[in-house]
């Protein structure tokens, strides 16, 4: 008989669970996941998935921003490694268009929309995307001097809505490349004495 208190059991549980359904998500995609598959590799039951989660589709929705947030820490390096604001702006733009968890978080936010109690998953998930993306924009201006030309707030939502929306409009169809998109023309980021880009 297991020591541990329930409620800490219950919560390593569900990050199993969650843990693993983003690794089959990521890999496989939504519909060709099972409930029953997802509650094996997390060595659960499919009632547990319910129960913490309220469905396949909950599931999904946590997963993707889990996954999404972790994908935009990995852009952080490539912008503190470049010495110069286009640079900056290009390699973030650019890295940020080929993230893996982009279209599933997109998908995710589809799936948000159509159920209202999801919503705020949806929500949160942005919201620490974007608190994380001006915090860590902060840091970038401070330590090269640079500014922008517009809140950090504001700056940060922009650029990831712009993300997300670009690889929708891909997603839906659209048969454009990546570079179609001015993606490093959305930030502000600039040496104090240049022009606005």
């Amino acid at each position: 008989m297991s020591t541990e208190p329930p409620r800490a059991r219950g919560r390593r549980t569900r990050a199993q669970i969650l843990e693993h359904a983003a690794t089959l998500f990521a890999e496989r995609g939504f519909d060709a996941v099972s409930v029953a598959e997802i509650a094996t590799a997390a060595s659960a039951h499919p009632n547990q998935i319910t129960y913490y989660f309220g469905s396949k589709d909950g599931l999904f929705v946590h997963a993707a921003f889990m996954l999404l947030l972790r994908d935009a820490e990995r852009l952080e390096p490539v912008g503190r490694r470049r010495r110069t604001p286009a640079a900056f702006r290009t390699a973030l733009a650019r890295s940020a268009l080929t993230l893996p968890a982009v279209p599933i978080a997109v998908q995710a936010m589809s799936i948000a929309r159509r159920r209202p109690e999801l919503r705020p998953v949806a929500e949160q998930g942005l919201a620490v995307l974007f608190r994380r993306a001006q915090s860590y924009l902060a840091a970038i201006l401070d330590r090269h001097g640079w500014v922008i030309d517009r809140p950090a707030d504001v700056e940060a939502r922009t650029f990831w809505s712009t993300v997300l929306g670009a690889r929708l409009i891909s997603e839906s169809g659209f048969d454009g490349r990546a570079d179609d998109i001015d993606l490093a023309g959305v930030l502000t980021v600039r040496a104090p004495a240049d022009p606005a880009p």
